[in-house]
């Protein structure tokens, strides 16, 4: 048998989250405003501890600084990928995520790709993804002039609908989405607009308008891609929303027992719905666990809606 670890989220509150995160999967969360749910994380500002087993107690990033051999014995100074819940009770910041170059440069840190998979969405609600500025004169003078209105792209979204955000994506989510989100493992986001909102002192959170301009892509790419790869499992079928050079992203909708190889250093492993058992350990709705390198195959049996991100 090989290490199956069941990790414990962390909670981060957010002027704009809600308590969806209890309301949905039950977790003690430490307001009613609580906007993230770091579920599987070896991040310095939110390092998520194991649950279960030989390691349980320990942090995810000292499991991968002392025994990498669990993880492919794969090269790199941290935890590359994050796995986030977002509950977006109201509208987050208009944002942008510095690549892998810049981020090394100016944060000491990486890159911020990432992925959004819509787990619930209230009627209406929308999502801002890229702007229609042609040039970065253009984009500069939206900026100046506070004209978000005309310089964003905004649309619709649903539940089950899945975007891939490259660093270099203007976005934001809007209020009344409940997102799972991958990305790789960095806290950097660059808030080009806010709404003007203040906080309970009064104060507008701090923006990063030359840092936004510095790495927003000019002009966007404001294709989505809308083809995803589907496959029948024994009981059920897999969809592959995304693979790119940071991460895959398979949606595995189960109803009985499935077998999953892992041929991968690690899997990052989110139920999303449902619950049934993963080799025989009883799981449900909103729990998360890492399957590690020595783990080459796992039986799921169930009705469950797995997501499973890997490198």
């Amino acid at each position: 048998m090989g290490h199956i670890l069941k990790i414990q989220p962390v909670f981060k509150e957010m002027i704009w989250g809600g308590h969806k995160l209890r309301d949905v999967y039950g977790y003690d969360i430490p307001s009613d405003q609580t906007g993230e749910c770091w579920a599987i994380s070896g991040h310095q500002n939110g390092d998520c501890m194991i649950a279960n087993g030989e390691y349980q107690g320990q942090t995810v990033s000292s499991l991968w600084q002392n025994h990498r051999e669990l993880f492919g014995d794969i090269q790199g100074d941290q935890f590359p990928l994050l796995v986030k819940i977002i509950d977006a009770k109201n509208d987050l910041s208009v944002q942008v995520h510095p690549n892998d170059e810049y981020a090394a440069k100016h944060e000491n840190s990486l890159g911020k790709t990432e992925c959004w998979y819509v787990l619930q969405a209230d009627e209406g609600t929308k999502m801002v993804m890229g702007h229609h500025a042609k040039t970065k004169e253009e984009f500069i003078q939206a900026i100046e002039n506070d004209d978000y209105d005309q310089l964003l792209n905004s649309f619709e979204i649903n539940k089950g609908d899945f975007f891939y955000i490259p660093s270099g994506t203007l976005h934001a989510i809007c209020s009344g989405s409940l997102i799972y989100e991958a990305q790789q493992s960095s806290d950097i986001t660059y808030r080009v607009y806010d709404y003007h909102r203040k906080d309970k002192d009064g104060n507008e959170r701090q923006l990063h308008v030359q840092q936004s301009i510095d790495v927003t892509n000019v002009p966007a790419d404001l294709t989505t891609n809308k083809l995803f790869t589907n496959s029948h499992l024994d009981h059920g079928s897999k969809t592959r929303y995304v693979e790119s050079e940071f991460f895959t992203v398979d949606c595995y909708r189960m109803e009985g027992v499935n077998t999953i190889a892992n041929d991968k250093p690690f899997q990052l492993v989110s139920v999303l719905e449902g619950e049934g058992t993963l080799e025989d350990m009883e799981v449900k709705k909103g729990d998360h666990f890492i399957v590690c390198s020595d783990q080459k195959e796992v039986t799921y049996d169930g009705v469950m809606t797995v997501m499973i991100t890997t490198l």
